[in-house]
């Protein structure tokens, strides 16, 4: 009972601690152009933050620049935005500074996350109100006649709104369907016109296995609709100990498929106008994971779909002759380990002749340029050692295409995204972005400016104003000043790129130290924030006033993050070491990284390393302990994966294949729980989700078993990451300091 009242002692203090500084360090910030706004005239506001900025109008045709007023000390500047806005979670206090600039009175109304308003009263022309709100919140703006003039939302800093200077257009969604094509699958019903009075065709007597609506083709003369088998029944149940309305625990069951479960499946049915059915052989669709993009050709002619095979390994786009039921391939992608369906997957239908096909054939990220009608590559339209991030516009009149891609610059990080212009013709690029950074672009309505916002985790952002055209540079904006944020104490990122566990390949990572502590040179523990999930890349590249990282920093921990092989996005090979492997987590990279790091960096101490991570980053964390305890001596794992079998169906298969194999033993934490050695903190939410929290509670048995002492902190009502409730937090930093900073470490 003593060491219980004294471990919760120790918590209280903790969740009795001052939250770290955040919103005092971003206002420390000064950022000439922290916003920009493109008017429907094709002029640019710029709002700034930070002390003694200038609210600035630039008219990119003629270069004239204007100032339109003083901002307001503290706070960030902001104009009314024409885009309906609702309420996001939220709980970090802030302001908005409503001023009142029209020649008319206006409404305040808040607007919760399901829509519905509530007024905070009127305000006067020329008056100027401060409004207490939660960063995420929504505001609605109304003229007298109650005539809506636009939203804003509250932000972690102060914000101020000029309420008639201007309001943001926010344009439409742009379809991605070419004028005069059929709708989306879905879209189509049966017709009813007295022009064409077609009905749907009659249905076979088992009807209840097909899934509608039918998707006619233009001209009805024939419909898809879809068989289905159902996803087999497979409840989680989750036991909420202390609910808040009684005094009994209640039972949450939801259902939760696992690898290797039976998914619902939809095959593809043809049916002639007058209700026959014409068969179509299932040989190129025989099990799918999904079928989906289902449309008609604008004949009515042929059926398309795209089909991606269970164990994504195949993925075709397929057509179907509507006449014969003849099943063709367009365009197909076949791996040996995994097609990283949910993030390079991508088509485009210039029209029914031509497909914009997305693929990673070459061992990179391309876009190719598909002759439906054969079958074949017409063109491949990018090529090189980087990759196509995404696709940011295309111009079917100009055949030109927008790319946001990663690794175009090889005397730059290969994660910092750039973005280019590319002819589908010719393949001719023109790089629109050059500075040493990761970039984002706000294009004027006419798409003939943008504004190139790039930044480093080490250099603040810089805006400049550039030509769509051909990506000529106009006018540098502005730069975002950090001097009084490091006068303050605040201390720079570190990148850091070094070779990983082949000698050969660069990996890359930052570095965050204590504030105030740039010329300290007395060791310090380090910290690894871990997170290698194989869907993308976690090391941030942009710069940040504030990263959750400091939260250790400001406990006197050195921290790190690096992004090892199996992460995403620097080719197939880089990728694909995560292939039914998931418990390498690109950790023999880290380690060389940190060897590396730490060789040059006295006040790193190498002989005191910790690392945490929460989901898949909990799983890795705790095989740390397990592969390489020579490096890491404490971990805590939050919410973890710990086996792979009894975590959700889609991301696992997708990585670790499918069928379910001796991989995913081979992976396994719990069937190696006898092998740990170090500290070993282990947090769950009873009510988590997204992963199955028995995953957490099996180890911990494991772990038991094998006479393994570890610390297992379950938190009442919380769902996943619970490691981030103050509760959690509390007990992670700790545990921490416990094991790495006290006397007990001896160091």
């Amino acid at each position: 009972m003593l060491w219980i009242a004294t471990e919760l002692l120790i918590v209280v203090a903790l969740l009795a601690a001052p939250q770290p500084p955040q919103q005092d360090w971003e206002s420390l910030l000064r950022d000439p152009a922290a916003d920009v706004q493109w008017n429907a005239d094709g002029t640019l506001w710029l709002l700034p933050r930070g002390v003694g900025g200038t609210v600035v109008e630039v008219d990119p045709r003629t270069g004239v620049r204007t100032e339109r007023g003083s901002a307001t000390a503290g706070f960030a500047e902001r104009l009314l935005v024409n885009e309906e806005l609702r309420s996001l979670p939220g709980t970090r206090q802030s302001r908005i500074r409503f001023s009142n600039e029209s020649a008319g009175v206006v409404e305040l109304l808040w607007v919760d996350t399901g829509g519905v308003r509530r007024s905070y009263g009127t305000l006067g022309s020329a008056q100027v109100r401060e409004q207490h709100t939660f960063a995420g919140h929504a505001w609605e703006v109304r003229d007298a006649s109650g005539s809506t003039l636009g939203y804003v939302r509250g932000d972690v800093l102060p914000t101020v709104v000029h309420i008639g200077a201007a309001v943001e257009k926010v344009p439409a969604p742009v379809s991605s369907v070419p004028a005069g094509a059929p709708a989306p699958a879905g879209a189509l019903v049966p017709p009813s016109s007295a022009e064409d009075p077609a009905t749907p065709p009659e249905l076979p007597a088992n009807a209840a296995k097909y899934a509608g609506p039918a998707l006619w083709a233009p001209g009805f003369g024939h419909a898809v609709m879809f068989e289905r088998v159902a996803e087999q029944h497979h409840p989680v149940h989750l036991i909420e100990s202390s609910p808040t309305d009684q005094v009994e625990p209640r039972m949450r069951t939801i259902q939760y498929l696992k690898p290797g479960d039976q998914i619902e499946q939809r095959w593809p049915r043809l049916f002639a106008r007058d209700g026959h059915e014409v068969q179509v052989s299932r040989e190129l669709f025989e099990n799918p994971w999904s079928i989906e993009e289902c449309r008609w050709s604008a004949d009515g002619a042929t059926f398309f779909f795209t089909y991606n095979q269970r164990g994504h390994q195949v993925f075709r786009q397929l057509a179907i002759d509507a006449a014969t039921g003849k099943v063709r391939i367009v365009a197909e992608e076949t791996s040996p380990t995994f097609i990283d369906y949910p993030n390079k997957i991508w088509t485009h239908w210039i029209s029914d002749d031509e497909l914009l096909w997305m693929s990673e054939r070459d061992g990179f990220n391309h876009i190719y340029l598909i002759d439906v009608a054969h079958g074949t590559v017409k063109r491949q339209v990018t090529r090189g050692a980087w990759m196509v991030r995404a696709v940011d516009s295309v111009d079917e009149a100009t055949r030109m295409l927008v790319l946001r891609v990663m690794g175009i610059d090889s005397a730059q990080d290969p994660y910092y995204e750039h973005f280019v212009r590319v002819s589908m013709d010719s393949g001719d690029v023109v790089r629109l972005t050059q500075g040493d950074g990761t970039h984002v672009l706000e294009w004027s309505p006419d798409r003939a400016f943008y504004v190139d916002t790039w930044s480093r985790v080490d250099l603040p952002p810089v805006h400049e104003l550039r030509r769509g055209a051909d990506g000529s540079l106009v006018m540098e904006l502005g730069r975002a000043d950090a001097s009084a944020l490091v006068a303050a104490g605040w201390t720079w990122p570190e990148r850091c790129a070094a070779v990983g566990r082949d000698g050969a390949t660069q990996v890359y990572g930052v570095i965050w130290r204590p504030c105030g502590s740039a010329n300290d040179s007395a060791p310090r523990a380090v910290l690894e924030d871990i997170y290698a999930g194989p869907h993308d890349y976690f090391v941030p590249k942009a710069f940040a006033v504030w990263d959750g990282q400091r939260r250790f920093t400001q406990a006197g921990f050195v921290v790190v993050q690096v992004d090892g092989m199996g992460t995403n996005w620097r080719g197939k090979a880089f990728h694909d070491v995560c292939w039914k492997n998931l418990k390498d987590a690109g950790l023999p990279d880290h380690v060389a990284w940190l060897r590396a790091a730490a060789a040059t960096r006295p006040w790193m101490d190498f002989s005191r390393v910790g690392i945490y991570g929460g989901s898949a980053g909990g799983q890795s964390a705790m095989r740390a302990l397990l592969d390489f305890p020579d490096v890491y001596s404490v971990a805590v794992a939050d919410c973890g994966c710990h086996d792979n079998r009894m975590d959700k169906i889609w991301w696992n298969e997708l990585w670790m294949g499918w069928p379910v194999d001796e991989s995913y033993q081979r992976s396994s934490n719990v069937v190696d729980a006898a092998k740990l050695q170090g500290k070993l903190m282990l947090i769950v939410g009873e009510l988590d989700e997204n992963v199955d929290p028995a995953s957490t509670l099996q180890v911990s048995a494991a772990l038991v078993r094998a006479g393994k002492d570890h610390e297992l902190v379950v938190v009442p009502g919380a769902g996943h990451g619970a490691a981030e409730t103050a509760y959690g937090s509390a007990k992670r930093l700790e545990f921490f300091k416990r094991y790495l900073q006290s006397e007990m470490t001896g160091k």
